[in-house]
């Protein structure tokens, strides 16, 4: 699903696995935009963290194996 942009405290769930994960930075290489994705159930400190690859259509930016949702279970 996609979405305007990829912004800090957004909330994703991944579809591999079902569990909602927390946007906690979006940042530029170059030409490619990542975001850094950890759990949303678990404090920041003790989380690991997921560095995804941001896409982008006409649709909008969007992140590979995961979901937008707002409605997450946190």
């Amino acid at each position: 699903m996609a979405v305007n942009s990829i912004q800090l405290g957004q909330v994703w769930r991944s579809d591999s696995d079902g569990q909602d994960y927390l946007v906690t930075k979006v940042y530029s290489e170059v030409f490619t935009q990542y975001a850094m994705l950890r759990p949303a159930g678990i404090a920041a400190p003790e989380a690991q963290t997921v560095r995804i690859k941001v896409t982008k259509s006409p649709q909008g930016a969007a992140l590979p194996g995961y979901t937008f949702t707002q409605e997450g279970s946190f």
